[in-house]
């Protein structure tokens, strides 16, 4: 089985597919395979349709959705297979679980390869962690499980997974800056700040990508439109941090050139106090 939810949501069972049309099957089939190999309790399940609300008859309902995904499933696998559907989609502890293999879900796969990604990061292999974490980008199709109506459980899951690929994004741009990539990345890294104007990572990673470029008064500009973005929308000043390397950009400081040391991935990091 190979299931897909970073981007729209795909699953196939022998090259068949298992998605339901309807909202709620298909809502139900995309939170077991978020939490593929977890059982979900049969209340979070309710929850995760119905909210507060439900009706009298949601236990029932909820039954028939999951023997609408049985029968998906039984089609998809045929007759000679070896397991049943009811061997996937197992009732177990009062909930149900979907069991499948390893690496059959991409976004479990996601959070492995990111995991990999900082693991090279922590032992200053930038070229190891640049490509992990390109790895990583590279299974995203668009935002995740885009044609699923989300409930609370799989709204969690959506924030964590949107927080995380830009954060993975932002040590990826780490790991090519300490490589010396900064020309490579000058168009991509105007894009996200226009993008996310309040972000103070990417703007810093900006203004170096700009410095060591030999546009310093690009760099500067951009620093100006985060601190007026800050304190317009926010009443807020850059940070310390963010206000440090500014300086250095004025003065021409050479700790913002590239040195060919790949053991320092996060050159925001030293203008901590």
């Amino acid at each position: 089985m190979e299931i897909k939810v970073l981007g729209p949501l795909s699953a196939e069972a022998r090259g068949v597919s298992i998605v339901p049309s309807a909202g709620k099957p298909r809502q139900i089939l995309a939170l077991l395979a978020v939490y593929a190999n977890q059982v979900i309790p049969v209340p979070t399940l309710m929850e995760e349709i119905w909210g507060t609300e439900m009706p009298r008859s949601a236990a029932t309902t909820l039954q028939t959705y999951i023997l609408q995904l049985r029968r998906k499933l039984a089609s998809a696998l045929g007759p000679d297979s070896l397991h049943g559907s009811k061997d996937v989609l197992v009732t177990r502890h009062s909930g149900y679980l979907l069991e499948v293999q390893p690496g059959a879900v991409d976004v479990h796969e996601y959070d492995r390869i990111v995991a990999d990604g900082r693991t090279a990061a922590d032992r200053g292999d930038a070229e190891s962690a640049a490509a992990r974490y390109r790895e990583a980008l590279a299974l995203w199709r668009g935002p995740a499980l885009v044609d699923v109506r989300v409930g609370p459980m799989l709204e969690i899951e959506l924030v964590r997974l949107e927080e995380s690929r830009l954060g993975v994004l932002e040590r990826r741009i780490e790991a090519d800056l300490a490589l010396g990539r900064h020309d490579e990345l000058l168009s991509e890294l105007t894009s996200l700040v226009v993008r996310h104007p309040l972000h103070e990572g990417l703007h810093a990673q900006c203004m170096v990508a700009l410095y060591r470029s030999g546009r310093q008064w690009r760099a500067l500009e951009v620093y100006q439109a985060l601190r007026g973005h800050l304190v317009e929308e926010l009443g807020l000043e850059p940070s310390a941090r963010l206000q440090r390397m500014h300086q250095a950009v004025l003065a021409g400081d050479p700790v913002l050139e590239y040195s060919g040391s790949r053991r320092r991935l996060s050159l925001l990091d030293s203008f901590a106090a």
